[in-house]
């Protein structure tokens, strides 16, 4: 049997492993993403007419407006996959210092 300290660190520990979990598979999206408008800009560069989506239609673009419009997706997308490594390491740092914690807790009984 744990003590109800251990039970609540158990607990946490659950808590940031799926919390891991999340942002794994958010974080995979954004590069999904990421890879998506570096080939858009690469096919862009192969072309003198550009067209964009919008909604459910293809409507014709500048291709310089285009490439602008891309290349600022591309950083907000780099931004966000850098700020959720950021927020994925801290986490990581607290599960492990739970994960030791938890297991002294065991030793001890």
């Amino acid at each position: 049997m744990v003590s109800k300290d251990a039970e609540k660190k158990i607990e946490q520990l659950q808590l940031y492993e799926q919390s891991l979990q999340n942002f794994l598979a958010q974080r995979q999206q954004f590069q999904i993403q990421l890879i998506e408008i570096e080939s858009a800009l690469r096919e862009l560069e192969k072309t003198d007419k550009a067209y964009k989506l919008v909604g459910n239609i293809m409507v014709s673009s500048k291709k310089d407006d285009l490439k602008k419009e891309l290349l600022s997706k591309k950083e907000t997308t780099e931004l966000r996959i850098k700020s959720m490594e950021k927020q994925e390491s801290q986490i990581k740092e607290k599960a492990t210092k739970l994960r030791t914690e938890v297991m002294e807790i065991i030793r001890e009984k």
